[in-house]
């Protein structure tokens, strides 16, 4: 994977010897693609809604001072408004940044106002362009499966979208490994174009995407964004066993059908993470939101973690993550107490396929009678 500090004169001008010798976010390759982003990518969804112009303002400048290149945002964040203040922080220095946005979640009260039928998405693509004041999307992503809408419509929408230039890279996001293997390959079959990143909830307590999104990922080459990545703020530090959440944190507005979710995130198993995590960040000097974010850019495939801020001081926070390296043992004691259970068919599988190479008479006897 390459690194680098890839930023024009003018980028670096506003950076002071301490960030440049300090915690400079370096560069990664997307997926497969030649296209390179910071380390982090900032989440907008805040703006507009929990983070007002000037404190999004304040938020913007510190990911950018850290070296942070890489923005994403979506149609439907507060009615296209995270969008305009994006637009409006970005100005004219459009081309020193990534800027990723996403349509196909409902943005009005029309049939065609959701999915991703090529009405819809051309439509939203247009506004978004509007909105962000740009004549160019760098990664567009299809916010969710559609399945009232034939992939091969939704990757000939993209492509008109790319011949027009108004689209550069295309990406899923929130979809199954089926669901992103259909798209990628009958992309390739139609000489389409093809899927470079999948955006999924991913975290130390959301691991479920190991079981058939990221091998999918690795195997086709295609860049993870993990979104959610303290678990909707349950690996911030805020919160603790036996108590309620803290009122007006993310978790204690959240509805029974959201992913992050207090009862979904209260658990043993939830808990259990949490105190590991506790105890790597006081070895480590660093928060616990650090550890968090420093944990899952170890996990293969993981590009750029997408942290949303709603406050200054937390943004500052989680940018100090990639300051904070962790050891083989560590990783490994955080792997252990946050693994998901195995499921059929892969719980199978590493059984049947292990045995290839580490020979077990009784397993293969088994798996032969089967």
């Amino acid at each position: 994977m390459a690194w680098g500090r890839c930023a024009t004169s003018d980028f670096l001008a506003f950076l002071s010897t301490d960030d440049l010798l300090g915690a400079f976010m370096r560069q990664r390759k997307l997926g497969s693609t030649g296209l390179l982003v910071s380390e982090l990518c900032l989440g907008c969804m805040t703006f507009g809604n929990e983070v007002d112009q000037g404190e999004a303002g304040q938020i913007f400048a510190a990911f950018v001072e850290a070296g942070g290149t890489f923005f994403d945002t979506a149609d439907c964040y507060h009615s296209g408004r995270s969008e305009e203040i994006l637009a409006g922080l970005i100005g004219n220095r459009r081309d020193d940044f990534v800027v990723a946005t996403k349509a196909g979640l409902r943005v009005g009260d029309g049939p065609n106002d959701v999915g991703a039928s090529a009405k819809h998405l051309v439509r939203s693509v247009e506004r978004s362009l509007r909105r962000l004041g740009t004549d160019y999307i760098d990664l567009f992503q299809v916010h969710c499966w559609d399945p009232e809408t034939r992939v091969d419509e939704t990757l000939s929408a993209i492509d008109l979208l790319y011949r027009q230039g108004k689209v550069r890279y295309f990406g899923v996001s929130n979809e199954s490994g089926w669901q992103v293997a259909k798209t990628y390959y009958e992309a390739l079959l139609h000489s389409l174009p093809k899927v470079v990143s999948v955006q999924v909830q991913y975290s130390l307590v959301e691991r479920d995407v190991e079981r058939e999104v990221i091998p999918v990922c690795q195997d086709l080459g295609l860049g993870v964004l993990p979104w959610g990545p303290l678990g909707g703020g349950f690996l911030s530090g805020k919160y603790r066993r036996g108590d309620e959440p803290p009122a007006g944190s993310r978790l204690s507005r959240s509805v029974s059908w959201m992913e992050e979710h207090w009862e979904r995130r209260a658990t043993e198993h939830g808990w259990g993470v949490l105190e590991a995590v506790g105890d790597v960040a006081q070895e480590t000097g660093s928060s616990i939101a650090q550890v968090a974010l420093a944990w899952l850019a170890t996990r293969p495939g993981v590009v750029s973690p997408i942290i949303g801020a709603s406050a200054l001081a937390q943004a500052q926070d989680n940018l100090a993550a990639v300051s904070v390296h962790l050891t083989a043992e560590q990783i490994d004691r955080l792997d252990a107490v946050s693994a998901i259970q195995p499921l059929y068919p892969q719980r199978f599988l590493s059984t049947a396929m292990s045995s290839r190479t580490d020979f077990d008479p009784a397993v293969d006897a088994w798996v032969g009678l089967r």
